[in-house]
């Protein structure tokens, strides 16, 4: 089984990269762009078959390691 978690800086909170990436795309053309907020897609593959253990796992991993959540959320998606 995998899982997908989608970690993304809050709302509120500046995201230098996401302004880099928009400012490039307006100097490349792309003048529709009011807005950009880059986060990371972290997939894992996982041992067992029971998804909502597997998810209240994932979540863990989240709240400990994977996203640093005073200034990131994360959704968790199992596949």
């Amino acid at each position: 089984m995998k899982a997908r978690v989608h970690v993304m800086l809050k709302d509120g909170v500046l995201d230098p990269q996401g302004e880099a990436v928009r400012h490039a795309l307006g100097t490349l053309g792309f003048a529709g762009v009011q807005g950009v907020r880059q986060g990371k897609v972290i997939e894992l593959d996982l041992v067992g078959s029971d998804k909502a253990a597997a998810e209240a796992e994932v979540r863990a991993m989240c709240e400990k390691l994977l996203a640093n959540t005073v200034i990131e959320k994360y959704s968790v998606e199992i596949v």
